[in-house]
Order: structure tokens, then sequence, then C-alpha cells
């Protein structure tokens, strides 16, 4: 079992995210943000190994505007060398790398617009983690999108529109069950369609459900995985309280962690912490790993 946290390390004096406004994009502008971004990546992951933090969500900013019209340089060939790097790096230390796309993607939306520049942006994700020379086991992951007054119809919408996709795309996406929308019985809807996998996101689980129980339902997403995808992914957050339902929590409550783990026990996942505090948290998740075992 891996740990993760997605994008941002607060530990360290850089982030792999940086991104500037539409108006003053240039060349000059892109790629002195890009090499920036990618030297920071490599040492978010440099920190990550040495704290055996092997799970990491790269930022969708690594290159700022890659699936925008206004971008006419080609960024995979001028940092080609790089993301190479990169990629050895993450192959020879048997990291995993997820991504993550704004919620704008919406392969279901009925507005063809919305869907060409969804899979514009797809396309530019999954190129990346190509560039990088990452096998299929780095994954793509997104709502099934909006409802639009007509779940039926939206689902089979998003198969449809999921089977025109290059394969490119195909091998690398995942879905998530979310807190408000898709519950993971509608997600299993879907992957019966299209067969695409099924991320499990914990604490939507617990906002949105049929009434499964956690451990059945991972159960039932892990089967929609097939050994070539490697290990199921799961999402891990708690409520924070005092706030809305559906509110990420701060910092890890260890208490709960450790519950979930042996709530889980004969099963394996990696497992990303959507948790505020990012590495903070996944440092004592990987002590808990660690005192149970399981890594």
């Amino acid at each position: 079992m891996r740990i993760g946290y997605p994008c941002i390390n607060r530990s360290i004096d850089c982030r792999a995210s940086s991104t500037f406004r539409l108006a003053s994009y240039s060349e000059k502008r892109l790629k002195q943000t890009v090499r920036n971004n990618l030297s920071c990546l490599l040492r978010i992951l440099e920190y990550n190994l040495s704290h055996d933090i092997l799970f990491f969500r790269i930022s969708s900013d690594l290159v700022p505007f890659a699936s925008h019209p206004v971008c006419k340089f080609d960024w995979k060939k001028h940092f080609r060398k790089d993301l190479h790097r990169i990629g050895d790096f993450i192959k020879e230390n048997r990291m995993r790398i997820s991504m993550h796309p704004d919620q704008f993607i919406l392969i279901n939306s009925p507005k063809e617009d919305v869907i060409r520049r969804s899979v514009a942006e797809l396309e530019y994700h999954c190129t990346l983690l190509d560039v990088m020379g990452l096998d299929r086991n780095a994954k793509v992951q997104i709502h099934v999108g909006g409802v639009y007054q007509d779940k039926p119809g939206a689902i089979e919408r998003f198969s449809r529109n999921y089977k025109n996709l290059e394969r490119k795309i195909k091998k690398r996406l995942v879905i998530e069950n979310d807190d408000k929308l898709y519950s993971l019985r509608d997600c299993l809807s879907v992957h019966e369609r299209t067969g695409v996998p099924i991320l499990f996101d914990v604490f939507h689980h617990k906002c949105l459900n049929n009434g499964e129980k956690l451990r059945d339902a991972l159960l039932k997403a892990r089967k929609t995985w097939q050994k070539k995808d490697g290990m199921i992914m799961v999402d891990f957050s708690s409520q924070e309280k005092g706030r809305p339902k559906g509110t990420h929590t701060s910092t890890i409550n260890t208490r709960s962690f450790k519950g979930f783990i042996r709530d889980i026990s004969g099963i394996d996942a990696d497992i990303m912490l959507e948790i505020k505090d990012k590495e903070k948290s996944a440092l004592k998740a990987v002590r808990v790993l660690k005192d149970l075992r399981r890594i």
C-alpha cells in the first residue's frame, strides 16, 4: 500500500503548480514556468521518497495552458528529457502517480464545445504521463459529470462519448464516486457500459451512498480494476467539524484513519489523502500503516 497527497508540498519552498494569467501568455513565460514547475516536482518526489510517501497527484498546472488554443509551443519536445528524467525517477522507486483535472471536465455535457474542450484537456494530461514514460497504472481521475435533469440520459451520454475517446485516454481514465450526484452504484452503472475503473472515494461514499457498507463498497469498486491498471486507488478524507457537509478536514484524524485501515483488513489499495495540510497528514498516515504492518 502507498500513501499520497495532492499537488503541493508545504514543507519545501517551491510549487510544481505555478501558472500565470492568460493575458500575460508568452512562449518565454511558459518555458520559464514549466522549467520551474518540473524542477520543483522532482524536489517534491525526492522529499516524498525520503519519507516513504510513494503516491503523488501531479498538478494539472504543470504545463499551463497546454490544452488552450493559445499554446502553439511544442512543450513535449522541448521538455522531453526533463520529463523522461522525472518518469525514470518515479519508475525506479516504484512510485504511483495520478492526475485530477478540474471539475469543468464534463464529457457527458449536452454541449459539444464543452465536450471538445474536456477531451483536449484529457489529451494533455494523458500525453504528459505518456512522455514521462509511465505505464497505464498512472491514472487520470474525473467525476462522471452533471445530471442535467436526466441522470440515465447523462450516464448514457458519458458512455457514448467515452467510447469515442482515443485509446491513450481510455487506458488512463478512471471515474470517482462524488458526494452529491453520482454514487458508487451510479458509477458501477457507467462501468458496466464502458469498462472504466472506479476510483473509490471514502469520504464521498459516506456523504452519498445506497446503504452499502464501506468494505463491501470498496470491494465492488476494486472489481472494476484489471491487473494492468494496477492496484485500486482510493481517496480518503473526513468531515471538517463545524463546516458544511462535504468539507474536507484540515488535518488527518489518525484514529479514524486507523479504523478505516482495520475495516479494510486484507484489502490493499493506494490511498490519496485529500486533506488540507498535505504532506503533514501523509507523514502521520505512513506511521499508522507502519504500525499496522501494512507497508
